[in-house]
């Protein structure tokens, strides 16, 4: 469904992203681990569009897409909720939502939209009119994925998800990505906790240094040694 090969990108001189290969099929929650600096943000910006890959290209449902322009990759059918939120803080939660859906013409297809996504996080619905920023933390995220999820993504890309939330609320937010990957939506995960992720996801990526080093069932690779100390701790 979405391929990478031999993706090289960078900034400015810096070498970010070293020849990887990433492959997500439909129906999977597929989950990008490793520790600060590794690339994973890189490859969903360079799959978005927001970056350009210097060498390599990029496929979704086998048709290239490399260099294409962020809009036309919404259009599409994959959608970002980005890292550390970015919610529009002076809006409210609707009309947060509202700008997710800004690609699409339907009107009542965009409505049945709402009722999904207020269905998926009812604390939203009971704020819909509350202006963003005064949302807790946990609230804004749930916002951040609301409002991808707007643009009716068959794949929905997550950039830390869990980040900076209590432990309640990421058990909440993790229950949410399996719903709604259990509704139709194909998943790439990038988190740091990368425990949580792994038994998550079904499969998984180890990235190091702009390089897959590890791939495989994401089950197994949360029992394996090399992968338990360099990024799980103790379990």
């Amino acid at each position: 469904m979405l391929k990478l090969k031999n993706v090289h990108t960078y900034y400015d001189n810096i070498h970010a992203l070293k020849g990887i290969d990433l492959v997500i099929n439909r129906g999977e929650i597929v989950t990008l681990i490793g520790s600060n600096g590794a690339g994973k943000t890189t490859t969903l910006g360079t799959i978005t569009g927001l970056l350009k890959p210097k060498t390599g290209k990029i496929f979704y449902n086998d048709k290239e897409m490399t260099g294409i322009i962020p809009g036309e990759i919404v259009k599409r059918g994959i959608s970002l909720s980005p890292e550390g939120r970015e919610v529009f803080p002076q809006l409210s939660i609707h009309d947060n939502l509202r700008l997710g859906a800004y690609t699409r013409k339907n009107k009542k297809e965009i409505e049945e939209s709402y009722d999904m996504v207020y269905e998926l996080f009812p604390r939203l619905k009971e704020r819909k009119n509350q202006v963003s920023k005064t949302l807790s933390g946990g609230e804004q995220q749930m916002l951040a994925i609301a409002r991808a999820l707007m643009a009716k993504p068959e794949v929905l890309l997550l950039d830390e998800p869990s980040l900076g939330l209590s432990p309640n609320l990421v058990q909440m937010i993790f229950k949410l990505i399996k719903d709604i990957n259990n509704l139709g939506t194909t998943i790439l995960l990038v988190e740091q906790n990368a425990k949580m992720a792994l038994r998550v996801a079904d499969r998984a990526y180890v990235l190091e240094t702009g390089k897959i080093i590890m791939e495989g069932d994401a089950k197994k690779l949360l029992n394996d040694e090399n992968v338990k100390k360099a990024y799980l701790g103790n379990l």
